[in-house]
C-alpha cells in the first residue's frame, strides 16, 4: 500500500519570526528531498482537513485557544521569546493538528500503510495551555487523544533532539498512551529525565533515553533494539504515531547530536515493525539545517516507500551515550519487579 503525505499551503503563511530557523524554507526542504529520492509519484497527496473544536479539546482547554487565536487574529505578535505567531497561525496550527486526523481516517478506509505529516508549526512543545518551543498545538497529542478515545493503545516514539516536554506532560498519567523520547540532555527544554516514567496507573508508560552530545547512530539503534522496543513489544501498542524531528542530524544548528540521514531511516523502519501497517503515523517536528532536514525527510520516506533505495548519508557510529541505555534497562527492570 502507498504512503499518504499531508501538506497544505497555508503552512507557509504561518509567520514565525524574522530570521527565525523554524521558517517557511523548511518546507520547500522537505520537498527537496522527496524529489530526490525519487519520490514524487510514489506519495499519495493529501490536503488536511482543520482540526475540530472538539478534536482540539481533547488537549488543549478553550480559553487556551479562544485567546491564542484572537491574539493571531489581531496581528500576532511573540509568546514567548522563541514562539512567534502572526494573523495567519491559527488556522496553520489547526490545518497541522488535523493533518493526522484526515490521515488516520484515510488509513481507516485501508487508503495506505503509513502517513507522514509534513506541517508547521510543530507541536510537540506544547502544552494544554502554553505554546512554547515554537510550537502551538500539540499536533502529535491530538492525534493520539482521539485514537485512545476509540480504544486504541497508543505508543508515540519522538526522536526530535529536543523532548517533547508537551508530549509527556500531557499523557503523564494516562496508561492508554506510552511515551518514549530520545533526545539530547542537556538542552532545551531541560525536561525528559531518565527516571520519569509516568505515575498512577500510567507508571512504565514513559520511557525517556536522554543521550549527551556527539552520540551516534549505534548507541540510537542500541537504545531502540535494547530498551525501547522490549518495553513497547510487552505493553502492545495498536497504533504507532512518531514525532520526526530531524534536529539530531549532525549539521542542524540548534543541537550537537551526530546523527546522519542514514541513521533516521534505520530507525523508523525498526520502529514501524511494532504495528501492523495502515496504523503508523509520522509527524515533522524539528530540523534546521535545509540541507539535513532534505535528506533525512527523503532517507526516511524512501525507507518507508523502496526499502531505503535513497540513501544519501550513511548510518553513524562511535559516539559516547551507552550509558544512557544500560542505565535505562536498569529502571525497566525495576518496574517489572514492582
Amino acid at each position: 500500500m502507498p504512503v499518504l503525505y499531508a501538506t497544505h499551503e497555508r503552512f507557509m503563511d504561518h509567520d514565525s519570526g524574522t530570521g527565525h530557523p523554524e521558517r517557511p524554507a523548511r518546507l520547500k526542504a522537505v520537498e527537496r528531498g522527496i524529489h530526490a529520492a525519487g519520490l514524487r509519484d510514489a506519495l499519495v497527496r493529501v490536503v488536511p482537513v482543520a482540526a475540530s473544536a472538539g478534536d482540539i479539546a481533547r488537549i488543549h482547554p478553550e480559553a487556551y485557544t479562544k485567546a491564542l487565536a484572537e491574539y493571531c487574529r489581531a496581528g500576532g505578535g511573540y509568546l514567548d521569546g522563541d514562539t512567534h505567531v502572526g494573523l495567519h497561525s491559527w488556522e496553520a496550527a489547526t490545518l497541522a493538528a488535523g493533518a493526522g486526523l484526515e490521515l488516520i481516517r484515510r488509513l481507516d478506509a485501508g487508503e495506505g500503510s503509513v502517513g507522514f505529516c509534513a506541517v508547521r508549526p510543530p507541536g510537540h512543545h506544547a502544552l494544554a495551555s502554553r505554546a512554547m518551543g515554537f510550537c502551538l498545538l500539540n499536533n502529535v497529542a491530538v492525534a493520539a487523544a482521539a485514537l485512545a478515545d476509540r480504544g486504541e493503545r497508543v505508543a508515540i516514539v519522538d526522536y526530535d533532539a529536543h523532548h517533547g516536554n508537551g508530549t509527556q506532560d500531557l499523557f503523564w498519567s494516562d496508561p492508554r498512551v506510552f511515551y518514549a523520547s530520545m533526545h539530547e540532555w542537556p538542552t532545551y527544554p531541560g525536561t525528559g529525565r531518565i527516571d520519569d516514567v509516568g505515575v498512577g496507573d500510567a507508571v512504565g508508560s514513559t520511557l525517556n533515553l536522554p543521550f549527551p552530545a556527539r552520540t551516534t547512530g549505534d548507541v540510537y539503534r542500541a537504545g531502540v533494539d535494547d530498551v525501547l522496543m522490549p518495553a513497547l513489544q510487552k505493553w502492545g501498542p495498536t497504533w504507532l504515531l512518531i514525532s520526526a524531528g530531524f534536529d539530531g542530524h549532525h549539521r542542524d544548528p540548534l543541537t550537537d547530536l551526530g546523527l546522519t540521514a542514514g541513521d533516521y531511516a534505520d530507525l523508523t523502519t525498526v520502529l514501524s515493525g511494532l504495528v501492523p501497517a495502515g496504523r503508523r503515523l509520522l509527524f515533522l517536528e524539528g530540523g534546521y539545517d535545509l540541507e539535513a532536514l532534505s535528506h533525512c525527510t527523503g532517507s526516511v520516506l524512501s525507507a518507508l516507500v523502496d526499502d531505503g533505495a535513497y540513501r544519501p548519508e550513511t548510518a553513524s557510529s562511535g559516539g559516547p551515550g551507552g550509558e544512557v541505555n544500560a542505565a535505562a534497562l536498569k529502571i525497566r527492570a525495576s518496574l517489572a519487579d514492582r
